[in-house]
């Protein structure tokens, strides 16, 4: 059994997965025995009494070992238990004295798997964060790692629900690729055999669009990379990355489909990762607020405004982080800042019919500082128009003649955007720094474990 089928309702353990759905009624189970395989978290002794935590991957439980339940040998031998015993607990589902609705195991029976012959590298006493980043595969054990994990696999599969609901299909689009989206000066390059250089994708987005004309409404989900030498709590060498493509869809549309998206993202946390919020200590009235639609300002506008709040920013400027803290300080939900100057966008932007100064493109950024989550925009449809962006911009021709082609057989109006992973959950989980939103974090000075 697991600790999460223990559980009927999400607070049923102080401590446990409300992630997970229950499957056992709680009066069913008082007084059941049952066992539990799993890792010691932490305990304490009391005389004749042992209180161990216990995990085992589901979510966390007390288990009483009282030494008039268990034999003298088994006394014993529990006597050799520390922080990380692999155990198997055989007890009674007993509900808590003094804290109703809430279940411990009261142990008649134990099998050690493995008692660490050597002190556990990472107790209760406070580490810096290199320590623990070269511990990261013992880190990840830790109550607050083991709740953020659990929040991005939840983000990850409330993204497949939306976009299967939606009428998308998942399209894998190549990590090694021969050009770059936004050109090759932050990509890490590889030789390709005899065919020349390969490198690293940054962005599944061009290799998707192809295959809105077979779809209609796609998206990818992997690992991207980036050679960007910088050190911010924001940035990652490599990442996961969303990206998302449909057919028939304008810019206006193109909002709609992220916000949306977003909306169902965090209600779906927010309804089946209570336990793991409150782990991570975020304050849950904040998410609540985030639903569609969200704000919208063009690029122009934002100017202003940080301007008017003391920003040195111009019209031909990208934000900076500071910048989108400001911009969203006093925000409940999330803003898009749309139109973008076309000198600090990518080739492929749509303009603005209105002013062709400007692209019909999109960069949504978070509240309480956590800055942009996603870029969006919609795509030039136009096929003598990108040719000649391509020429303009001195991109390798040869390499985007593929990506034209896509404009030559049936060419529509098209739009689509990403997320980055990382930034996403960072936000939702009210993280400061996302290498902690990441298994093993890779970034400039950091490639171990």
């Amino acid at each position: 059994m697991f600790i999460k089928d223990l559980a009927k309702q999400k607070d049923q353990f102080s401590d446990a997965s409300s992630s997970a759905e229950a499957t056992v009624d709680k009066k069913a189970m008082a007084d059941k025995e049952v066992t539990l395989k799993g890792w010691v978290y932490n305990f304490r002794s009391s005389g004749k009494i042992f209180f161990l935590q216990l995990r085992d991957g589901t979510g966390f439980i007390q288990c009483i070992l009282s030494k008039s339940e268990v034999s003298e040998k088994k006394w014993i031998e529990a006597q050799t238990i520390v922080l990380e015993t692999s155990i198997e607990l055989t007890g009674r589902v007993v509900e808590h004295p003094k804290q109703p609705g809430v279940f411990e195991l009261q142990v008649t029976d134990f099998k050690l798997y493995q008692v660490p012959v050597e002190e556990y590298p990472i107790g209760k006493k406070d580490h810096g964060p290199e320590f623990l980043l070269d511990n990261r595969h013992l880190w990840l054990r830790s109550k607050r790692q083991w709740a953020i994990q659990r929040v991005r696999d939840e983000v990850i599969r409330a993204t497949y629900d939306f976009f299967h609901k939606e009428n998308f299909i998942k399209i894998d689009s190549p990590i090694l690729t021969p050009n770059a989206c936004e050109g090759t000066t932050t990509l890490f390059g590889v030789d390709y055999f005899d065919l020349g250089r390969a490198y690293l994708s940054q962005s599944g987005q061009l290799y998707i669009e192809a295959a809105i004309m077979a779809h209609g409404r796609v998206f990818d989900f992997g690992p991207t990379f980036r050679a960007e030498k910088s050190k911010t709590r924001r940035h990652l060498t490599e990442f996961w990355m969303m990206d998302a493509e449909m057919a028939f869809c304008d810019h206006k549309c193109n909002m709609i489909m992220q916000e949306n998206l977003i909306s169902f993202i965090v209600k779906r946390v927010l309804d089946n990762c209570q336990n793991e919020l409150k782990i991570l200590e975020r304050d849950v009235s904040r998410l609540e607020k985030i639903k569609a639609p969200f704000g919208r300002m063009t690029h122009t506008e934002a100017v202003k405004k940080l301007q008017a709040l003391g920003s040195k920013i111009t019209v031909k400027d990208d934000l900076g982080a500071e910048d989108e803290t400001l911009l969203t300080e006093n925000s409940d939900v999330p803003i898009f800042v749309e139109k973008w100057p076309k000198g600090i966008k990518a080739f492929y932007m749509k303009r603005d019919p209105v002013d062709d100064n400007l692209v019909l493109g999109s960069d949504l950024i978070a509240t309480e500082g956590h800055g942009e989550i996603i870029g969006g925009s919609q795509r030039e449809d136009d096929y003598e128009i990108l040719k000649q962006r391509i020429i303009d911009e001195k991109l390798p021709f040869k390499e985007f003649e593929w990506y034209l082609d896509l404009r030559k057989y049936g060419s529509v109006p098209h739009s689509g955007f990403g997320y980055g992973l990382e930034r996403l959950v960072g936000w939702i989980s009210g993280i400061h720094h996302i290498r902690e939103t990441i298994p093993f974090p890779r970034m400039i000075n950091r490639l171990k474990p």
